[in-house]
């Protein structure tokens, strides 16, 4: 049966780690995308295209769609990038928005639910609300991607970053290298 994922995609810089995130999932799972009117400017600010993948669009203001149930079921969220306004509002349960609330979802059904940051330096404020993510049962992730392998382009530490959501999220790929130790 094939998986079926939420991606929520929030107004932080970084939206081409939700490019690359989409483009892998979306040829493997069944996938329901939501962008927050913030993403959308801040993919035409970096030159990121979020439209035209073979899946499922919501609104952020429709806190009707099926995803924002309990009832409706699928295997789990990605949140890519997350900004620390979702970061706040998922880790204090505040579902003002459907990213919010299928997060919110996520977490009560005890779903998994990655929270991919992109955000330097990271204040108390923030370090608490991801502590606090993380207790409630959400994989909070950096965007810091490995540099053993060398990398040549962005798209190779985009990869790298992207690789290990999907690692978290049970999704077979080919990106990026493995570490297999040291070779001294």
């Amino acid at each position: 049966m094939k998986k079926e994922f939420v991606v929520g995609v929030t107004g932080a810089s970084g939206v081409i780690y939700a490019r690359r995130l989409l483009e892998v999932l979306c040829e493997r799972a069944t996938v329901h995308i939501v962008i927050s009117d913030t993403a959308r400017q801040i993919a035409g600010l970096e030159g990121v295209d979020l439209e035209g993948f073979d899946a499922i669009y919501a609104e952020n203001s429709d806190l009707a769609a099926d995803i924002a149930s309990g009832s409706f079921r699928y295997d789990g969220m990605a949140i890519v990038p997350c900004s620390m306004k979702t970061l706040a509002a998922v880790s204090n349960g505040f579902a003002e928005n459907l990213i919010a609330r299928a997060a919110d979802v996520c977490l009560k059904e005890r779903r998994p639910l990655l929270l991919l940051l992109r955000e330097m330096p990271l204040s108390r404020i923030h370090l608490k609300n991801m502590l606090a993510a993380d207790n409630a049962g959400a994989t909070v992730m950096v965007a810091s991607p490995p540099f053993y392998q060398r990398p040549q382009t962005i798209d190779d530490l985009v990869d790298m970053v992207v690789a290990r959501v999907l690692d978290h999220m049970g999704v077979e790929h080919n990106l990026g290298t493995r570490w297999s130790g040291y070779d001294a």
